[in-house]
This record gives structure tokens, sequence and C-alpha cells, in this order.
């Protein structure tokens, strides 16, 4: 955490007389010039404009940070800038109730229900003071100029100075109670996460969603040396894991030799679950980026890439080519391709709400619904219906996706094999792969968490919560 501010400032209530602050003197075009005058401006600004648009607009956050066509504003600033933005975004989507709840107890009544602009100014501003090594003067400093900078908040400077100071001295002896008192997490996430794993497993799986992931890869050969290459483990699956990235991915040994893939340890059980696939046609369903397609190859399977979208799938083509391995890309709308045989097996990995992902993507709980979990398991049941016709009698389906919720998973399994009669399950057995059997479930399925694989410590330890079900095509 930053350093306290030292400046002298009354603690307490933040109220309406505290609220100063005078108009800026230039917009538009001038008023840019202006930001770039001051450094560290434009990136907050960015952050508190991108927290707008994931909280607002439930717009993913990946797409909103992407290097090529992510949001303007944010792709306007250098690499280094954008890398403190992505981290104040994570940090303040991570904590977002504990940062809410340290606001809200500053203040001497509620923020104007149409006072978004301020909001998302307030929490780019605790969460740096709160959770990231930054000082919390400097964190003030430009929340405050950020503020006067905004015709929208100008006349809240005063407020936005009280509230951030008052937060930076109490933050040792409140954070702690507050962290301890939250689940960080929307009610309708938590609801469901209850009701789906009970008050203990749900409770572990929020503490793990505070916690940065660690960076998994799915290696061609030699786990063991590629582990010590990359300074990580090797996991009872046969995934090399390492804490933290020493350099960025691209500039790691390995990669432009193609030797290796990110790949989540939990993402890489799926395919191995068509079990032997040597010399067989398989088929990819909703392949992009392709670490489960690379998977299909390197195990000596004929495989067809189908995804419906062009840019997913050149991207799918560029991590094939750098891995040296080759496949059949078809574009396609799954629910209409027919292929001009059937195929021996399938594995689909089906679109969802990404729920399993949360540690990676902390946007996931604030942009998605109970409502989208719904429609997005009707989505998957007709594409599940879909792969089942296309695959040859007696050969292997497998059905998966990342997330935590059982409609999306255990609850669509017991429906389709109440209601198909063109399918029988073919459990997964504990034995089949070395370390699953912790992750198979009585009735034959595979569900991890990341609560899941605790190793001793947080950083090093769980897994994307992953729901995978297998059938045999009668």
């Amino acid at each position: 955490m930053g350093s306290q501010s030292h400046r002298a400032e009354r603690p307490g209530i933040v109220t309406k007389a505290k609220v100063a602050g005078r108009p800026p003197r230039h917009h538009g075009a001038a008023a840019a010039e202006d930001d770039l005058l001051v450094p560290g401006l434009p990136a907050r600004k960015a952050a508190a404009r991108l927290l707008a648009a994931v909280i607002d607009a439930k717009t993913p956050l990946d797409g909103l940070t992407d290097h090529e066509h992510g949001h303007p504003q944010f792709r306007a600033l250098d690499m280094r800038d954008r890398a403190l933005v992505r981290a104040i975004l994570v940090t303040a989507l991570r904590f977002r109730v504990t940062i809410g709840k340290l606001i809200a107890r500053r203040l001497e009544r509620p923020l104007p229900g149409n006072a978004h602009s301020l909001s998302h100014l307030l929490h780019v501003g605790a969460a740096q003071i709160l959770f990231l090594d930054i000082p919390d003067s400097a964190a003030v400093d430009l929340a405050v100029t950020h503020a006067k900078s905004d015709p929208r908040t100008a006349r809240f400077a005063g407020l936005v100075n009280g509230l951030l100071r008052g937060i930076a001295r109490a933050k040792d002896h409140q954070l702690p109670k507050m962290l301890a008192a939250t689940g960080d997490a929307p009610d309708w996430f938590i609801e469901r996460l209850t009701a789906a794993y009970g008050d203990e497993k749900a409770h572990a799986i929020l503490a793990a969603h505070r916690t940065e992931a660690p960076v998994d890869f799915s290696v061609k050969s030699e786990a063991g040396g590629w582990a010590e290459k990359l300074g990580g483990i090797v996991l009872p699956t046969g995934t090399v894991r390492v804490e933290k990235l020493a350099a960025n991915v691209a500039d790691l040994p390995g990669y432009s030799d193609g030797e290796w893939w990110v790949q989540d340890a939990a993402a890489s059980l799926p395919a191995r679950l068509l079990g032997d696939v040597a010399g067989q046609r398989v088929a990819d369903l909703c392949a992009a980026p392709g670490g489960k397609t690379a998977q299909l190859i390197v195990a000596g399977a004929d495989v067809t890439a189908v995804d419906t979208s062009k840019n997913r799938l050149a991207r799918l083509a560029t991590n094939l080519d750098r891995l040296g391995l080759k496949a059949e890309i078809v574009q396609a709308d799954i629910a209409q391709y027919q292929p001009a045989e059937l195929f021996d097996a399938v594995l689909l990995d089906a679109p969802c709400s990404s729920t399993g992902t949360v540690r990676r993507h902390p946007d996931v709980p604030w942009t998605k619904s109970a409502e989208d979990i719904v429609k997005l398991a009707a989505l998957q049941r007709r594409l599940l219906d879909k792969a089942i016709e296309l695959v040859k009698p007696g050969g292997r389906i497998v059905f998966s996706n990342c997330s935590l919720d059982p409609e999306e998973g255990e609850a669509l399994v017991e429906a389709l094999l109440r209601e198909s009669s063109l399918v029988e399950h073919d459990p997964v057995l504990p034995e089949e792969i070395a370390g699953i059997a912790p992750f198979v479930t009585a009735s034959g399925a595979l569900r991890t968490t990341p609560a899941d694989l605790d190793l001793g410590r947080p950083g090093i330890s769980g897994l994307d919560g992953f729901f995978a079900a297998r059938f045999r095509r009668l």
C-alpha cells in the first residue's frame, strides 16, 4: 500500500460544507492538452471512463483494454500507463463492494443517484490508496485535479479531497474489518454461489476471487524441464504453473519456438476427456482462441476447428502457426454447420457466463446477471443438441464451459439425459487422468472451482471454475 498523506485534515464525515471547487478553465481539445501537463492524469481519467463502461454499460473489460481495438482513451496512453489503468480497473472491480462501503461510511448522505462520474472517480482513487503501491498523496491529488477538470464533478472537488484523505488515514484500521464483512460481489452472484455450493465453499470461492490468478502453461513435452525454465511447478494434472511472470509472455523461453501455450489447468481437462484421439477426426466447436484445438492436434487428432467469429479464428490461426500446428479452420454458425461427414468425436466448449474466471476477469459479476445465465444455458443446450448430431454412432461428445453455475452445467446435463434418446452418459472416472480425482463428481462429471487445488498459499493455488460432462452417441 502507498504511504499515507501527511497534509493536515480533520478526520470524520464528509459533509456538504466540505464540498468546494471551481469549474475548469478549458474544455474539449484545450482541456485534453492541459491533462498532458499533469503526469498521471490521463491514466486516471481513462480508468474512470472505462470503469463507467463496465459498470454502467456492462462492457467487458478485456475488450476495453485491448491494445489494438480497445477504447480510444486507453489506446491513447503509452504502454506503462495502459498497465497502470489495467491494474487500477482490476483492483477497483475485484474489491468493488469493500471500496464502496468505505466510501459510503465517510459520507453524511449517499451520493446522488445520477452522480455516476463522481462515484467512478472515487472508486479509482480509493482503489489506489487501499490496494496499489501508489503514494496516497499522489492518488488524492490526481483525483482532486480530475474532479476539477470535469464539469460534472468540479463542484465536488472538496468532497473528493476530504473523503479520500479520510480513507487513507483510516485504512489500516478499517480495511481489514471491511474485507472480513463483505464478499466483494453483487448480491445476485453471492446468492447463486451459496445456493449451489453452500456457505463454506461459497465463502472460499469468493476469497479466492480476491487474489490474482497464477499463469498456467500447457506444454508439448517435458513438463518438468519447462517448469524449471519458466520458474514454476508441475501440477498433478501435468500443467506447468507460474505464480508471477518475470517477463511478458512473448519474451519467455519457448514462446517463439512454440513449445507451450497459456491455458488454465482446468481448461486443459475437457479435451483430455475424449481419451485417445490419435488418428480420429475430431471437431472442436467454439474453438477460438485455440488452446483445446492445440491439445487435440498434439494428441494426434485430425482436428476441424469451428467458430462463428472471423476475428477469433484469425487469432486461432496465429496461435496455431506459432505452435507449428495445423487444423482445418471453419467459420460457421455452429447451429447451421453441416460437415461432409460425421466426426469420430466432438468437443463443445460452449459460450457461457464465464463466472468460473472471475479471478482473471473481475468484471464478470458486474457485467452479467442471473437472467444472462438463463439465456446462456438455453443457448448451450441448443449447441449441445447440434454437437450430438455431428458425431458418428459410438463416438464421444464432451460438453464443457467455464461457469460455476449449475444451471449451465449439472442441471443442463440432467435435462439432456432425461429428454434425449441420441446419447447416453459416459461417466468420467477418477483414475483416467492423473490428478483429476478430486474434481470428479458423484454423477461422473468434472467440476472445478477457484477454491480447489490448495497448494499452501493463495497465489499459487486454485483453478478456473469449469464444468465438463461426457456422452456417447447411440
